[in-house]
């Protein structure tokens, strides 16, 4: 066929090779014997065994999941709040604000937000450490989590919701029990990309930063300067693991959810007809 020429499959090949091929290099110089990354001399695990007598690279690793998971958590509950604000209150006064306000960051470059937010800690006089970082990566992951929350929202069929308000149910006992299950595919996706996001940050972190709150971003990216180390290679293996593993675990939840809610819809029919 026309669409699935050669052209198209030697296209699409460079396209994936050029963004995973570096990828997979990392990955495979991280088992390296030599300390010299760019030349093989057999395999080994050496380096993540030495990865645990680098205190340096793990309090960073430690400060940055701390960092990315309190950071996920708020930013999913705030901007779950953010998407129910604007798909259920579509007429309000300062919506066109408050839209505005919460999709600012996902077009801000990240040195216009990262100095902002340095500039705004410099004048309330809050001492940069681990909870400006927190609040910086709260700030630009929200948005990503409600426009997630945002599209499975408008998709939403509210007459169930309106029938358990006319049973009796309370509008909090409603969304937590008819709305948020439904809508929980979509709240953990959220939650997953922004806690990825958090964990690559580099930019933002550098401006909101203070003494003894360096995430391993930083860490690495002070590192790289003066020459790449096995170590380095070996702990970014593990951070792809991670997010490979969570993007994994988010597609496989996401599609039960969606098939279990099919069945659910099927059953629901066959039992009215």
């Amino acid at each position: 066929m026309e669409r699935w020429s050669r052209f198209n499959i030697a296209s699409v090949l460079l396209g994936f090779g050029f963004l995973y091929l570096p990828i997979v290099l990392l990955v495979i110089f991280s088992f390296n014997e030599s300390r010299l990354v760019t030349v093989w001399a057999g395999f080994s695990t050496k380096w993540y065994s030495q990865l645990w007598y680098n205190e340096s690279l793990l309090n960073a690793a430690w400060v940055t999941v701390r960092v990315a998971f309190l950071s996920a958590s708020l930013a999913t509950v705030l901007g779950t709040m953010a998407a129910l604000a604007l798909v259920r209150y579509s007429r309000f006064r300062g919506r066109v604000l408050f839209s505005g306000m919460v999709y600012a960051p996902l077009v801000m470059p990240e040195v216009i937000t990262g100095l902002s937010l340095l500039l705004l800690f410099v004048a309330i006089g809050l001492d940069r450490g681990f909870w400006t970082i927190t609040l910086a990566h709260i700030t630009f992951t929200m948005c990503f989590v409600a426009v997630v929350v945002q599209s499975r929202l408008l998709s939403f069929d509210q007459s169930i919701e309106e029938a358990a308000l006319d049973l009796g149910a309370t509008p909090v006992r409603a969304f937590f029990a008819i709305t948020l299950p439904v809508i929980a595919p979509a709240v953990f996706s959220g939650w997953v990309l922004a806690f990825t996001l958090s964990l690559d940050d580099l930019v933002i972190a550098s401006f909101t930063t203070g003494p003894g709150a360096t995430t391993l971003p930083m860490k690495i990216y002070s590192q790289v300067r003066l020459g790449v180390t096995p170590e380095i290679n070996a702990i970014c293996t593990i951070l792809i693991g991670i997010v490979a593993l969570g993007a994994t675990i988010a597609s496989l939840v996401t599609k039960r959810r969606e098939v279990q809610r099919e069945r659910d819809e099927r059953a629901a029919f066959a039992a009215i007809g």
